[in-house]
């Protein structure tokens, strides 16, 4: 596995090695001693997955507060999406930065998100499924999220002239000037 500091050090790319021959390939998509030999040390328990017929569709973007904090990490099995991160730890440097990173059935990149993170995507084709693995069970009572379109964020989602497809629920998430509930 070969892992790739972004420019927020704490989130990582991680592109798994694919071994190919004629019946197709296999691959490591995780593997705990590979992890920990890259710093990284974190116990998955709930694997989710996403699937979104039309592109310019946006899920996010979320996160849980703590306890309920989740390490993520993401990776798309079939189509493509633009995936996106925010820094919501208000002691860091990078706090209200984002990084985006295209993630893709083809290049088999993952993103790793940690604990302190907004996290959302769109899909850029359609038929899009997103496979990821977080290290705390879903808890509505810490689920959160903040504004896909704050403009202070200034995030480019690559999205189509007539807007993404979104929930009720990721239409109506605060600006992060107004989030309460962010990381220390």
């Amino acid at each position: 596995m070969q892992f790739e500091h972004t420019a927020i050090p704490a989130v990582t790319i991680v592109t798994p090695k694919k071994h190919s021959d004629a019946r197709g390939f296999f691959s490591e998509v995780y593997k705990q001693s590979e992890w920990r030999g890259a710093g990284l040390d974190c116990v998955f328990v709930q694997d989710n997955h996403s699937y979104s017929a039309p592109a310019g569709t946006l899920r996010g973007l979320h996160f849980q507060i703590d306890p309920a904090g989740q390490d993520k990490l993401i990776r798309v099995t079939r189509g493509r999406i633009l995936d996106v991160v925010v820094d919501l730890r208000r002691s860091s440097p990078t706090f209200g930065k984002h990084i985006a990173v295209e993630l893709s059935a083809a290049n088999w990149r993952q993103l790793f998100v940690p604990i302190g993170f907004a996290h959302g995507f769109v899909t850029l084709e359609p038929d899009t499924e997103v496979l990821y693995k977080v290290t705390s069970l879903y808890s509505p009572a810490h689920d959160r999220g903040l504004a896909w379109d704050d403009p202070d964020l200034g995030i480019d989602w690559h999205i189509p002239p007539s807007g993404p497809l979104l929930s009720e629920r990721d239409k109506h998430w605060p600006r992060l000037r107004d989030l309460k509930d962010a990381f220390a």
